[in-house]
């Protein structure tokens, strides 16, 4: 097939997601592929006068500043490049911030871009595991890009979201995000599924939740004031913001995160980490686990099993359990719960274990 058959088959399966859909249909199947937090990486770009485009990938919402400006111009939260291109379009390429990963999904924000705004995008994607082939990758002359989303008409100051064919569910290691011909965007989201590097031996114990090992949180009670998908993230963050916080409650009363694990595994240790939550901690956590499969459980399920009594925690610190644990050996698992007693924050969890057999 043409260049030009290629990107009409893939235009035809395209599916637009509406502004206040996209959360629900990414967030709980998937993860944000060029997340900062994950150790992504702006390689290069074609211009970036007004706006830095590493701002497209903060995990954060963009911000507005009325009335301030730079040496370049008005100050804007996002990538914004010279008028006038006389080039088809600007681009900037970015290393996922995990070894490779399928794309299900496009999010392009064109927030408080309003007639400065990018009028067209597309993404393309390549598979180069060789970082000493990066410089290639840089190039604008760089040959091996394929079509992740075909050219999409932007508006000013939205959320703009795509659901990809199946056709496309290939790993990509880099993507180059184009616009047509100038202009702005804020944030650039990328949607899918890890696929992980993971140890050759099947005895080696690895962090069977980490987001970098295919870890997904598909859903909680509540994440008032941080996001469940930051508990798997790599680190123990900066501050409260990068980690999982549910509102205050009052009475009886627990929540909860559900974690799909990257792989089914027999399950060895689990640490729960509060660092910088010293206020708002939970007072005590629980964790229990669930055969793998096709569907999460649901919080009431019959299909939890109890591996960890409920534990005191403290502020500020890791909780690391072992011999505490129960009902986990020798039995593979495929998604862990964890419930906080009775609310509060928790900055990451680590679920560490060998491949199920």
């Amino acid at each position: 097939m043409s260049q030009e058959e290629v990107e009409g088959t893939i235009s035809n399966a395209v599916t637009i997601v509406k502004a206040e859909d996209i959360d629900t249909t990414f967030k709980s199947n998937s993860i944000d592929l060029i997340n900062k937090a994950l150790g992504s990486r702006i390689l290069a770009c074609s211009d970036e006068w007004f706006a830095a485009a590493e701002n497209l990938t903060t995990p954060t919402p963009p911000i507005r500043r009325p009335g301030v400006f730079t040496h370049a111009g008005a100050w804007y939260d996002g990538w914004e490049t010279r008028r006038h291109n006389t080039q088809p379009f600007d681009w900037v390429v970015i290393r996922l911030g995990v070894a490779s990963g399928n794309v299900l999904g496009v999010e392009v924000d064109t927030a408080f871009f309003s007639g400065n705004e990018a009028p067209e995008v597309a993404v393309q994607g390549c598979f180069v595991p060789d970082e000493k082939r990066e410089d290639e990758v840089k190039s604008e002359d760089f040959g091996e890009w394929e079509i992740i989303l075909p050219k999409q008409p932007c508006g000013p100051s939205q959320r703009h979201g795509w659901m990809l064919p199946l056709l496309t569910s290939k790993a990509f290691t880099h993507v180059r995000l184009q616009m047509f011909p100038d202009g702005g965007i804020a944030r650039f989201r990328l949607y899918g599924t890890v696929v992980p590097v993971l140890p050759d031996d099947i005895n080696e114990v690895f962090d069977l939740a980490a987001t970098v090992n295919g870890g997904v949180a598909v859903s909680c009670s509540d994440q008032h004031f941080g996001t469940k998908d930051n508990l798997l993230l790599p680190g123990r963050g900066v501050d409260m913001g990068d980690g999982w916080e549910t509102k205050r409650s009052r009475g009886e009363h627990v929540d909860w995160v559900i974690i799909r694990l990257g792989v089914p595994g027999v399950i060895e240790r689990v640490v729960v980490d509060t660092a910088h939550f010293r206020g708002n901690f939970p007072q005590k956590i629980r964790v229990l686990a669930a055969p793998g499969s096709e569907r999460a459980p649901e919080h009431e399920d019959d299909a939890w099993t109890e591996i960890l009594a409920p534990q005191k925690t403290g502020p500020d610190r890791e909780h690391e359990y072992q011999g505490e644990l129960t009902a986990v050996k020798g039995k593979p698992y495929g998604f862990v719960k964890m419930v906080i007693i009775p609310d509060g924050g928790v900055k990451r969890i680590r679920v560490h274990g060998r491949r199920g057999a």
